[in-house]
């Protein structure tokens, strides 16, 4: 006998419909799963086996074959325990075959309960595009599944709960999507940081904007500090981009019952020491650091210490929003739009320019460190500011800085602006316009224009520059609620790539 249960997989970070194919045959008792399995599937023959027999079924003694379809899909995880445990039970005649509009995800363990799985919400949302009516998951992921809306979850704990239901001895409720967590004040406040105001100012901008950022400044002036804070003045997420980085997070193994869905912007700082593999997507097509800052922050500390391969991995994911990895088991197109958020030391010791003279770097030693960023990578950065070391004055001080909040009203004041003006071409801030928007929204009038050329020719600036700098000029005349880009903004977002050439003597 044949039977056929629904059921769903994870390609990257995306789901898709898979039709779990069981066949009991006389012969030699024999148990084969095919459809090109990895371990942990193959694994799950020993898992079903032990469940049925633990939840007091007959495991049918049998020549038993299970088919993953479409077979020439490589399945991996766990996923397929509990549609497999069904499939075989009505192969079997020991249940009915389940309704055609419902499919099943879910790990069992050797007494038939069912364990949380990766993905859930990049499956119900593949099962909502299926037309599939009922998900069954554990009960683990029922408020992460039911996030994706337009099909009903079920949360079980056990076998035996689920095949009770669809006897009619037990009820299920459907699953309700999980309550966002109301935003409070953020834990690392502005109002914390003493003096840095030009720094704050770069900060603001970039969020405003969007825009990459790169801090110089010798140990202890407050990098780390500031850095950590710029994801409480940037825009709350949009239901849109919490799936989006719920989807990635989710694939990850990073949620979980308490916290099923990414409702605040990540903050990925990995350390100097991560792969290039780490950064960009494991060997197993795993999402990586790149990928899990999407709509949020991606913070490098100690930005030259990072291995070159790691830094140069960085440029076209920067450009583009994705990051294509190809490995030895197939190759998958991750999101990675992200604000990178960068910091180093101005030299090896750190203290270059500091006003105790204190720096013990020769010229030579100057200009090898400062190297190992290169020029194509420092191109993608849209403001450079120096943060410098604080005087005793500005620390000892009492007076109340600026807190996040307020900050935070004037970004999302300037986002609004930017998503009426850019909605339409599907850009929601400056960092990402295209070259028609820029033509359309950046036009500059003759004493900018001058002022561009100027710069353009003294600083020996690229094309590619040449757009930052628009974007960032557009970006503060839109804090400034100015219609048109003016001298001083363009001043402004010239100033904020004088470091570049520091960079490069």
């Amino acid at each position: 006998m044949v039977s056929k249960i629904r059921s769903l997989g994870i390609r990257g970070i995306g789901g898709y419909e898979v039709s779990v194919e069981c066949s009991t045959a006389q012969g030699l008792p024999e148990f084969n799963v095919v459809g090109l399995p990895d371990a942990a599937v193959k694994e799950a023959r020993d898992r079903v086996r032990a469940a049925i027999k633990n939840l007091g079924g007959s495991f049918p003694v049998s020549r038993i074959t299970v088919n993953l379809a479409p077979a020439d899909t490589r399945k991996g995880g766990t996923t397929y325990d509990l549609p497999i445990c069904l499939g075989i039970l009505a192969a079997a005649g020991a249940i009915r075959q389940p309704p055609d509009d419902c499919a099943f995800i879910g790990e069992l363990s050797l007494a038939g309960e069912l364990r949380g799985v990766r993905g859930a919400l990049p499956m119900a949302l593949a099962a909502q595009r299926a037309g599939i009516s009922r998900l069954f998951v554990p009960e683990e992921n029922a408020a992460e599944a039911a996030f994706a809306e337009g099909v009903e979850v079920y949360g079980a704990r056990s076998v035996s709960q689920l095949l009770e239901y669809f006897r009619g001895r037990a009820e299920l409720e459907p699953a309700s999507p999980p309550q966002l967590r109301a935003r409070s004040a953020p834990a690392a406040d502005f109002s914390e940081v003493k003096g840095q105001a030009n720094v704050k100012r770069a900060l603001e901008v970039a969020a405003a904007g969007g825009h990459n950022l790169l801090m110089v400044g010798p140990p202890g002036a407050g990098k780390s500090m500031l850095a950590k804070r710029i994801i409480g003045i940037l825009p709350d997420m949009s239901r849109e981009e919490m799936l989006q980085a719920t989807e990635i997070h989710s694939v990850a193994g990073l949620t979980d019952r308490e916290h099923p869905v990414v409702d605040t912007r990540p903050f990925r700082a990995p350390h100097y020491t991560v792969s290039a593999a780490a950064l960009s997507g494991g060997a197993q097509l795993q999402p990586g650091e790149m990928s899990l800052a999407h709509n949020g922050i991606l913070f490098l500390d100690e930005l030259p210490e990072f291995h070159r391969d790691v830094r140069e991995a960085l440029r076209q994911p920067l450009e583009d929003g994705v990051v294509t990895i190809s490995r030895a088991s197939g190759s998958a197109t991750y999101p990675s739009r992200f604000m990178l958020v960068c910091a180093m030391n101005p030299c090896r010791c750190g203290w270059y320019g500091h006003p105790t003279h204190r720096c013990t770097c020769s010229p030579t030693e100057l200009r090898r460190y400062r190297a190992r960023v290169s020029g194509p990578l420092l191109d993608r950065i849209d403001i450079c500011v120096e943060v410098p070391a604080l005087e005793y004055a500005e620390l000892s001080g009492r007076a109340e800085a600026e807190p996040s909040r307020e900050i935070k009203k004037r970004v999302d004041a300037a986002r609004r602006v930017q998503r009426e003006r850019l909605g339409p071409a599907g850009v929601d801030c400056n960092a990402h316009m295209g070259p028609k928007d820029l033509e359309r929204f950046c036009a500059l009038t003759g004493e900018c224009s001058a002022l561009m050329e100027q710069a353009y020719n003294a600083m020996g600036l690229s094309a590619r520059s040449y757009d930052r700098i628009l974007r960032v000029a557009r970006t503060i005349a839109d804090l400034d609620g100015s219609a048109e880009i003016r001298p001083a903004h363009l001043a402004e977002a010239i100033q904020y790539r004088t470091l570049d050439l520091d960079a490069e003597e």
